[in-house]
């Protein structure tokens, strides 16, 4: 439970970029033929919209732009794997700051914040489609149902249980997701970084082995990038499916 003032700076600036890159581009759409940015915005926002029209079986208006939202941060922060590892340390340094990470959803305390987000949202949408009596009844009463007071106060304790279980999984399986898919990444990025450094320290193989550094380098970025637009995916994805259970009544 730490804050890390390089992630916060990094997320903050690429939210604005996110929002001004999207106004920007609402403010000159043209109902002729689109440029080349609003033709990949249209393209995000009529995909998302169709998942979320799919997906969600509620009503909300939130939904769409929320998930819109999740999307595009999430991948601009994994695409911060795609800047050569040595870079923004190097431009960190140059201006006094000794320690910088670029990305920061390889940094768990990012993810743990978009997941109690998420987590504090289903919540939310639970008790306001439902109502705050249903919303608890739910909570006692499923997933085992029983007829009667005597067996329903019997399993209460149970469904209670897991329906706590439950709630703390989906932040927690969001949270580590997340983290370790990008923490892994930009390991394997660095170690990549260091193959010819350690080949110099250890038998002056630098040349011998640059080549196939080069190949391996390029090889996991193409990789990578299937990786991070993936995982931006998978987290909007729960993140709707989610919201629909907590609308839905049992």
């Amino acid at each position: 439970m730490v804050i890390n003032l390089d992630s916060v700076l990094i997320t903050l600036s690429l939210a604005a970029l996110f929002l001004i890159g999207f106004l920007v581009s609402a403010r000159r759409a043209t109902a002729g033929v689109p440029g080349k940015f609003q033709a990949a915005v249209e393209m995000v926002v009529g995909a998302i919209d169709g998942l979320v029209r799919e997906t969600f079986h509620g009503r909300s208006k939130l939904i769409a732009p929320l998930s819109l939202t999740i999307f595009c941060l999430v991948f601009l922060m994994n695409f911060m794997d795609m800047i050569p590892v040595d870079w923004p340390p190097a431009a960190a340094a140059a201006a006094g700051v000794p320690y910088l990470r670029a990305v920061p959803t390889a940094d768990l305390n990012t993810t743990l914040g978009l997941s109690l987000m998420v987590f504090l949202l289903i919540q939310v949408f639970g008790i306001r489609h439902k109502g705050v009596g249903t919303f608890v009844k739910e909570a006692f009463t499923a997933p085992f149902h029983a007829e009667g007071t005597v067996a329903k106060i019997l399993l209460a304790p149970a469904n209670l249980l897991l329906r706590v279980i439950e709630e703390l999984v989906r932040p927690l399986s969001l949270t580590l997701r997340l983290f370790g898919n990008m923490y892994a990444g930009e390991l394997i990025f660095i170690l990549i970084a260091l193959m010819t450094w350690h080949a110099s320290l250890a038998s002056g193989l630098t040349y011998v082995l640059a080549p196939l550094q080069f190949v391996s380098g390029f090889i996991w970025t193409a990789f990578h990038v299937i990786v991070i637009t993936l995982q931006a995916f998978i987290f909007m994805m729960l993140t709707i499916v989610y919201l629909s259970m907590a609308a839905e009544s049992h």
